[in-house]
């Protein structure tokens, strides 16, 4: 059967309709886009606190030793004995080195000899002086004789003084032959060999450190100080000047208090802050000098702070960030002014209210925007392990 033209137009539209409709069927793009709900993120959550919150100051602090003294000899020699090594904990009066003392047992007979040689001459004297007052009394002897015998018994008299003298020197000389530890405390290990000869006044026979108690020197900023005089009505309240808590370098906390016992001068034209010594008991000797640990005292009490877990804040430069939770349970990241750190927790200066409630657990997963499943805890009940 012969087709007609008309026809044969009318199935090549029938099969090119067709083949289009495949096509775009198969490209899906009649297909209605299917929208997918995201997912929300799961994350623990505080609310902003407000309350009378002490202050807590933290400093950085150097132990030092109180009494430092370079042990050096007062006579010269060579030492002959030692009865320490270096790093000993001595005690005060504890022999530590013998010098010769030959040469100055031999001073103390020589400086012996001559006081009794001069207290025999003016023994002498003394009786001619009797004698001649007794011839003077009758006019047997002239007046100027009896003078002359007296002027010459105080000459003598001066110079057994004089003797005595070089004699006591001489005894001391021989008793500083042994040194002895002048505090409590301990040596160093730069100490002397037996033989080596020191010269009076400037050889330096080993270092001792007095241990107990012992100092821990720390720096204060300007405005902390500031901080603090005010509160305290014009000097340092008691309740931090009196009871510092010194933190070690493992994290441990020292089982004794300390007290400020020196505070500098002035401040420092070079770091702006200014120094202070507290005073620790040191009976286990546990803490040395040089050892690095961290002060930490209670200053005045803000009233009616607000406070949040130092966790919950991101410092990215010179901004502090914090992501609050909205209304409709998303997230929103905002810019804070932040305080004080007392403990784990940060004091809120601006950016919050009371009942804010901020991410603590999570934020790492949260963009701006992101739709979150909340869960509050209360930042006492935070795992340790977590906070910061």
């Amino acid at each position: 059967m012969t087709i007609k033209p008309s026809k044969r137009l009318s199935v090549g539209l029938i099969v090119l309709i067709g083949l289009i409709g495949f096509t775009v069927f198969r490209s899906g793009v009649l297909t209605k886009p299917q929208t997918e709900t995201p997912q929300a993120v799961d994350v623990k959550v505080v609310q902003v606190v407000q309350r009378d919150t002490p202050i807590t100051y933290e400093f950085v602090g150097k132990v030092s030793s109180k009494n430092e003294i370079k042990i050096m000899s007062k006579v010269s020699g060579n030492i002959v004995a030692k009865m320490v090594e270096g790093g000993d904990t001595v005690y005060q009066g504890q022999p530590l080195f013998q010098i010769d003392n030959k040469q100055y047992r031999s001073a103390v007979n020589a400086a012996a000899a001559t006081l009794a040689k001069s207290q025999a001459t003016l023994r002498n004297t003394q009786r001619d002086v009797d004698r001649y007052k007794k011839l003077a009394a009758i006019q047997g002897v002239s007046q100027q004789t009896l003078d002359s015998y007296i002027a010459q018994a105080e000459e003598e008299a001066a110079t057994v003084a004089a003797n005595e003298a070089s004699l006591q020197q001489a005894r001391e000389d021989e008793q500083d032959t042994l040194i002895v530890a002048p505090v409590d405390g301990r040596l160093d290990i730069n100490d002397l060999s037996l033989g080596y000869y020191v010269t009076a006044g400037s050889t330096t026979l080993a270092t001792v450190s007095s241990l107990d108690p012992i100092w821990v020197q720390f720096t204060m900023s300007e405005n902390e100080y500031l901080n603090l005089v005010q509160a305290g009505n014009g000097t340092m309240p008691e309740a931090f000047k009196n009871n510092l808590k010194l933190v070690l370098s493992n994290g441990t906390e020292y089982s004794l208090r300390g007290q400020i016992e020196q505070i500098d001068k002035g401040m420092s034209d070079t770091t702006g802050t200014i120094t202070m010594k507290a005073s620790f008991s040191n009976p286990q000797k546990m803490l040395i000098p040089g050892m690095f640990a961290k002060i930490v005292a209670t200053g005045e009490v803000r009233k009616g702070a607000l406070s949040i877990p130092q966790r919950a804040v991101k410092e990215l430069l010179d901004s502090t960030i914090v992501t609050l939770v909205k209304e409709d349970n998303t997230a929103e990241n905002r810019a804070v002014t932040m305080g004080e750190k007392v403990g784990n927790t940060w004091i809120v200066e601006s950016g919050l209210n009371v009942g804010d409630k901020v991410v603590v657990d999570g934020i790492d997963k949260v963009q701006q925007g992101t739709t979150l499943n909340v869960v509050i805890v209360q930042a006492d009940d935070l795992p340790a392990s977590t906070q910061q």
